[in-house]
C-alpha cells in the first residue's frame, strides 16, 4: 500500500510539473508538450496532479477532453483502488 501512495505521489508531482511547463511554453511560444504525454501521465497515476495542475495554471481548461475526461479517469483510478484494497461497494 505504502508503494501504491509514493507511486501516486510520484506520478502527481511530475504531472503538475508537466502542465505547469506546457503551460510555460505556450506562453512563450515554444514547442509544447504533447496532450498524450500528460495523458500519460495522469493514466499511470498522476490524476490527482494533473487535476490540481490544470486548475493552478488554468492550463487545458477549456479541452473538454481534460475537463471532463481527468476527473473520470481519478473517480476510475480511485473505484479501481477500492476494489483492490478489498473495500465494500
Amino acid at each position: 500500500m505504502r508503494w501504491a501512495l509514493l507511486w501516486v505521489l510520484a506520478l502527481s508531482a511530475l504531472a503538475f510539473a508537466l502542465m505547469g511547463a506546457d503551460k510555460r511554453r505556450a506562453r512563450a511560444g515554444h514547442r509544447r508538450i504533447p496532450e498524450r504525454v500528460l495523458f500519460a501521465a495522469a493514466i499511470l497515476g498522476g490524476s490527482p496532479g494533473a487535476i490540481a495542475g490544470m486548475w493552478a495554471f488554468r492550463h487545458k481548461t477549456r479541452h473538454w477532453y481534460f475537463r471532463y475526461g481527468l476527473p473520470a479517469l481519478l473517480a476510475a483510478q480511485l473505484a479501481l483502488a477500492a476494489w483492490a484494497a478489498g473495500l465494500p461497494a
